[in-house]
Formats: structure tokens, sequence, C-alpha cells
């Protein structure tokens, strides 16, 4: 009994819930923001009714994403106070600047010009209005940067010095901790997988309008749109995530040792990369895999006569420059979280691409099966930017702080695991009902479609009813 009340394992799993579950929203609003601003961009460029329709109609489903964000991104703020006071205390001067940055640039950017987009149809010049839409999307983009900073100096503390009196870090420079390579490598990737998620949402929107045959003067361009979206989407986080890899052996050579389940050092020919591998419980020990040889040095070091340090050589390590202790993460939960970030992005991808083809040269499928794979197919990317922060977190373990602060340091002292359970009980609650809502409210969009607007009157040139957009 005294385990499942253990404040630390309590704390970790409201964190994990609430962080991934406002993790749902982000990526949809960042893709959706710049893709709304596109369609508007056409729009404005064209004159085409069609790309008025996609992006109000794309643009309900951003701000119905962007509202229950920042619901749930406050909870999760809140919560750092309340369960992990040691951690706030330790990173607090260093993580201020960031999210300053992030609150009074980023966000009050991006909710500012939201505002002005909500309600300045036919009230702004139609030129200064698409500037707000793309100031949002600008916004949002920021704020992500700020918080993958923060989030880098966790994975790669730099910028900081040791206050041994406070017992903290302290910044000491600024432009070493938003240059992290962490950050800089981290940050592209992000945003390419956020396009790959709101790519996906468009597809499937489309899909479901295209499968009953109408709205098709705005469904087939969205449609196109969103497979393209994918396949660019695709291939830039495929990239960026190599980027990625190289600053992750270069800061947490644990992590990739972890991710491939390899306790011993390998080079060349043995630093092999297992596509599947069966072993024991505990994945001390492989029983069977499949092995691409090479592939994960040429991942780690660009090279094929790489080596890549194993978890046992790098337990040595870390024994000698911390002390005692276990330093690596649990192998099973990085090795596969790795797997199926790869894989069910892969999928994605591989779906646009048949997409493609089978929509080419302006063909529509006739087999319903085809239409019903578009639609359902919209989770695959979401799940894999998720899994991909659970193996970004997980594979940090034990530490919280890299090298600095370990993760059962951080929990607040004076905090009960019968308090922290009932805040549990209380958030899961609250965000079944919220996701309920949320759902309800996309699906209800959704299948509303875009919405009907008459061709401009001839003489003024402005549209009937766009000032009540939503």
């Amino acid at each position: 009994m005294n385990d499942l009340l253990d404040p630390l394992l309590l704390a970790r799993w409201q964190f994990g819930l609430t962080t991934v579950y406002h993790f749902l929203f982000v990526p949809i609003t960042i893709g959706l923001a710049t893709s709304a601003a596109i369609f508007q961009t056409a729009w404005v460029r064209t004159g085409k009714v069609e790309y008025l329709r996609i992006t109000r109609f794309f643009g309900t489903i951003f701000l119905i994403n962007f509202a229950m964000g920042v619901v749930t991104g406050i909870v999760q703020e809140f919560q750092f106070g309340m369960n992990w006071s040691e951690y706030s205390r330790f990173v607090g001067d260093v993580f201020g600047a960031p999210l300053a940055l992030e609150g009074l640039l980023a966000f009050f950017l991006e909710a500012t010009f939201i505002g002005l987009w909500i309600f300045g149809w036919n009230r702004l010049p139609q030129k200064l209005h698409l500037a707000t839409i793309w100031a949002t999307a600008i916004g949002t983009i920021l704020s992500a940067y700020f918080i993958i900073a923060a989030n880098a100096f966790m994975q790669n503390p730099v910028g900081y010095e040791m206050n041994a009196e406070r017992g903290r870090a302290e910044l000491t420079d600024i432009w070493a901790l938003l240059t992290n390579q962490v950050a800089l490598a981290a940050f592209p990737h992000t945003i390419a997988a956020s396009f790959m998620v709101s790519s996906g949402l468009i597809i499937s929107a489309a899909a479901w309008h295209l499968a009953r045959n109408q709205h098709l003067d705005t469904m087939r361009p969205a449609l196109k749109f969103g497979l393209w979206g994918m396949l660019v989407a695709g291939a830039l986080t495929t990239f960026f995530g190599d980027q990625l890899s190289l600053a992750m052996v270069a800061t947490q050579p644990m992590k990739m040792a972890a991710a491939e389940a390899t306790y011993d050092t390998v080079c060349g020919a043995d630093a092999s990369f297992s596509l599947f591998t069966l072993g024991t419980p505990d994945g001390s020990t492989e029983l069977f895999s499949i092995r691409v040889p090479y592939l994960l040095s040429l991942l780690s070091t660009h090279s094929f006569d790489g080596c890549v340090e194993g978890i046992n050589d790098l337990q040595a390590q870390y024994t000698e420059l911390y002390g005692p202790g276990d330093y690596a993460p649990i192998i099973w939960v990085t090795y596969w979280a790795f797997r199926w970030m790869i894989g069910l992005g892969v999928l994605h991808v591989l779906i646009a691409v048949v997409g493609l083809w089978l929509t080419r040269k302006g063909r529509m499928p006739k087999q319903r099966w085809v239409w019903a794979i578009a639609v359902w197919s919209f989770p695959l990317s979401l799940a894999a930017m998720i899994v991909g922060w659970i193996f970004t977190e997980m594979g940090r373990q034990p530490w919280i702080v890299f090298s600095l602060l370990p993760t059962e340091s951080a929990v607040s002292p004076n905090v009960t695991g019968l308090d922290v359970l009932i805040s549990l009980v209380a958030f899961t609650l609250i965000y079944g009902i919220l996701a309920v809502v949320e759902v309800g409210l996309i699906i209800r969009a959704v299948r509303k479609g875009p919405p009907e607007i008459a061709p401009p009157d001839p003489e003024t040139g402005e549209l009937e009813h766009t000032a009540t957009v939503y």
C-alpha cells in the first residue's frame, strides 16, 4: 500500500497524464494556425471563395484546440509548484527567462492577434486581416521555441552556474540557453512533426466529406494540401530527427544506448539497428532480433565505422562521476517508444503517398474502405509525437535535469501520497470530461463542413456575413 501512495511515483504519473493530455492540442494548434494562414493567403491572392471556406472551416478547429490548449497548459504549470517544488526552486532562475519570453512575447503576440483575426472579418482591410493570422501562426511557433529551449536545459544544462549556498542553478548566459544544441535540433523536428499532425487532420476531415461526395469544391484542394503537407513534413521530420539524434548522442549517450538496448559498446557492423527484438522481461538479454548492420553507427555518428557506447560502459562512467546509483532508464520503455515513434510516423507518410497516387489527375477512389483508412489514420502521427515525447523524457531518467538533479530529489517534500492521489483522480476526471467536450466539438465542426459563402458583391467586392465567422 505504501508503494501505491509513494509521492514520487504518483507525482510522475500525474505529470505524465497532464503533459500528454496538453500535448494532444499543441501540434494541432501549431500546424493549423499556419495552414489557416496559407489558405487565407490563397484566398487573398486568387479571390476564390473556396479558399475562404477552407480557411473558416479549419480555422474553427484551430480555435477549439487553441482554447483547450490554454486551459490544459495552465493546469500543467500549476502542478510544478504543487508536486515539484524542489524542481521549481532548482531551475526557477534559469527557466524564468525563456518562460517569461514565452508568456510576454510569444503568447501575448498569439493571443492578441488571434482576437483581431476572429473579430476582424470585414472590419479590417483584407491584407491587414491576413497579417493577423500570420502573426498568430508566428506566435505559436515562437511559443514552442521558448518552451523547447527550457526543456533543452533539462536535457543538456548550459548557460548556468551552480549556487552552492542556495543549492540551485542560476542563469549566467541567456544566449547560451536559447542556442542550446539540443533546442536547435529539437525545435525544427518538433515543428515539422506538428505539421504532420495537422496535415493528418486535414486529410481525415476532407476524406470524411469526399467519401460522402459533398463539398467537393473545397475538400478536394484541402485533401491535396493535406497529402502533400504530410509528405513534405514527413521528409523534414526525418531530416531534423537525424540531426536531433546526433545532438542526443553528444549530450545524452545513455539515451541512445537505451533506445537500442545496447549494453556493450559496439562499432561498425556490430553497431546494428534492430527492427524488432524479443528479450527477457527486464530487457537485459536479447532472445531474438531482426537487425540492420551499420545502421545504428550511421544514425549515431554519420559514419559506417563509428562506435556507440553501451549501457554498461556508460553506467561505469556515471558511477565514477556521480557516485553509486542506477543511471540507465527503463530499457523497454525507451526501446519501444523509439520504434513506435518512427513506425507510426512512417506509416502515416506511406498512407499519404498512396493517397497521392490514388487521387492523381483529379481521380477520386470509389472504394469506401480507402476513405475509411484516410479518416481513421489521423491519430498515427499524433501518437508518434506522444511516444516521441515519452522517449525524450523517460530516456533522460533517472535525471530530471541531466547530471544535476535526480528526479527523486525534485518532488515536493511536504506533499503526501494521498494529496497527490486526490489531485490525480480529480485531474483525470476533469480531463475525461474535457476530452468528451473537445472530441464532440471537433466532430461537430467537421461534420458541419465549410460554411456557405455568397460570391463577393460585384460593386464593393465585399463578402456577405464574414463578420460572423465563428
